[in-house]
């Protein structure tokens, strides 16, 4: 039986991924060493340890924000203070700090994140350079002059460095406007039809073609490879799966059969494991700076009206499990049943300590407990009333997908203004829309920015109450 293999780009580029990562845990640990070293500091098994944990750290936050597919030099600086904030917590926790010369870590700390993107700075230069003056270029038309194939042919014309010179389209459909005609906009030449491009494949003009027609054109397409086969050129299909709602698709591998994630969420296996890691760490450090005021607002709360001090509701939690979170009490009654009133400006129920907590989302602090429990994320979609979740799941195409991640005290809906009552559905669904942006685009740097602008935009917010 034939064993099909990937096609050899795509081991290259997995090689690609691997030297990487190889070039950053040489700069972590010969970073360390070398500023050990220029201090005339003695190498320890410390030193050792603390360079294999910052490269294990370094490596899990890199996977979580792409940072080996993409061209960026931010995500560098956001997992490398990750890192930093790891190695303190690891070094209070054992009471191994005083084991470290603070200059030399000092050093460390600074000159790393200056490496990291140093290197990948120059080797994007060097690449581009060597592209325009014809190295390792390829060649290459799309097949296909539609929105998809444009979309793709501007990620190439941005990024240089990968060695792509794009020549243009081919497409049997002619120049024209509307739905079954080209784009009239097209960010590279129509060069002709398809017959055209297998022309040029046959005759060495073209190194490599990629095919982007969508899917319901599958037998234009199986006529196209068919015709390419014998073309010294290499075929890529590049399938139009965005005609899909899609969250957080991704290829995976089962055996030798390769499939695509429709709903998935992105907080499995390295993802889920940085994504718990930041909660606890930023929950256990808010806990510590908030412990006394949440004991003032609980006297202040028992004071103030009858009650329980604390007021537990039922929420849907990951994967629509329910669970219970907690709150500071804000009202005279405590409704979490089958039916749920929202709260609404000038409420008669809320107390005036209630509005003050509400208003500044202090109500919310003691779900940071529920985050360290594992049933809450910081940021998340806001866990809605369980009634409201069996209305709206009814109203609200793909509404229960954000249930793929665990619900958060903060969320990229909250900081865009879509919190407060609903009390018109455009309105939820506008909060939907929201939160499932984020589960698509879900990476630690969102969620510390999502958390930065918290400070700034929900703590004062004249839409709760």
């Amino acid at each position: 039986m034939i064993q099909h293999h990937p096609p050899g780009i795509r081991f290259h580029h997995s090689l690609s991924s691997v030297a990487h990562r190889l070039m950053d845990a040489l700069i972590i640990v010969l970073g360390l060493w070398s500023c050990v070293e220029i201090l005339g500091v003695s190498w320890s098994s410390h030193y050792a340890a603390v360079a294999l944990l910052a490269t294990v750290l370094f490596m899990v936050g890199a996977e979580s924000t792409d940072l080996y597919h993409f061209w960026r030099q931010m995500p560098v600086l956001y997992v490398w203070a990750l890192v930093g904030v790891g190695l303190l917590i690891v070094g209070y926790a054992t009471k191994s700090t005083s084991d470290f010369s603070r200059l030399a870590m000092s050093l460390w700390a600074v000159g790393t994140p200056l490496g990291l993107i140093g290197y990948r700075l120059a080797l994007r230069k060097l690449l581009s350079f060597l592209h325009m003056r014809g190295f390792s270029m390829q060649t290459v038309a799309i097949g296909g002059a539609n929105a998809h194939g444009c979309q793709f042919a501007q990620y190439l014309q941005r990024n240089p460095a990968l060695g792509l010179r794009l020549l243009g389209f081919f497409d049997d459909r002619e120049p024209g406007y509307g739905d079954d005609r080209l784009p009239s906009n097209l960010p590279a030449p129509l060069l002709g039809s398809f017959q055209d491009l297998v022309e040029y494949a046959y005759s060495g003009r073209i190194d490599v073609v990629y095919i982007l027609l969508p899917l319901k054109a599958q037998d234009r397409i199986a006529q196209l490879i068919q015709r390419l086969a014998d073309a010294p050129v290499a075929v890529y299909l590049v399938p139009d799966f965005f005609v899909f709602d899609l969250l957080h698709a991704q290829w995976i591998n089962i055996g030798n059969m390769p499939t695509i994630s429709i709903f998935e969420t992105p907080l499995s296996g390295v993802n889920g494991l940085a994504k718990r890691v930041e909660d606890v760490v930023l929950s256990m450090l808010i806990l510590v700076l908030i412990a006394a005021p949440m004991v003032v607002i609980a006297l202040a709360v028992k004071r103030s009206s009858p009650g329980p001090v604390l007021f537990k509701q039922t929420r849907y939690g990951l994967d629509g499990r329910k669970i219970n979170i907690w709150k500071f009490r804000t009202m005279t009654v405590c409704e979490d049943g089958n039916q749920v009133v929202q709260a609404q400006r000038n409420d008669r129920r809320v107390t005036p300590l209630g509005a003050f907590l509400r208003r500044t989302s202090l109500d919310e602090l003691p779900q940071f407990f529920n985050v360290l429990m594992g049933q809450m994320s910081i940021v998340g979609p806001r866990p809605h009333a369980v009634a409201h979740n069996e209305q709206y799941r009814k109203l609200i195409p793909g509404y229960m997908l954000r249930h793929k991640v665990k619900p958060g005290i903060t969320g990229w809906a909250q900081i865009n203004g879509w919190r407060g009552e609903t009390e018109v559905i455009e309105k939820m669904q506008k909060r939907v829309e929201y939160d499932l942006w984020y589960i698509r685009h879900w990476s630690l740097r969102v969620d510390l920015q999502i958390v930065a602008y918290t400070a700034l935009r929900v703590l004062w917010d004249r839409e709760a109450y």
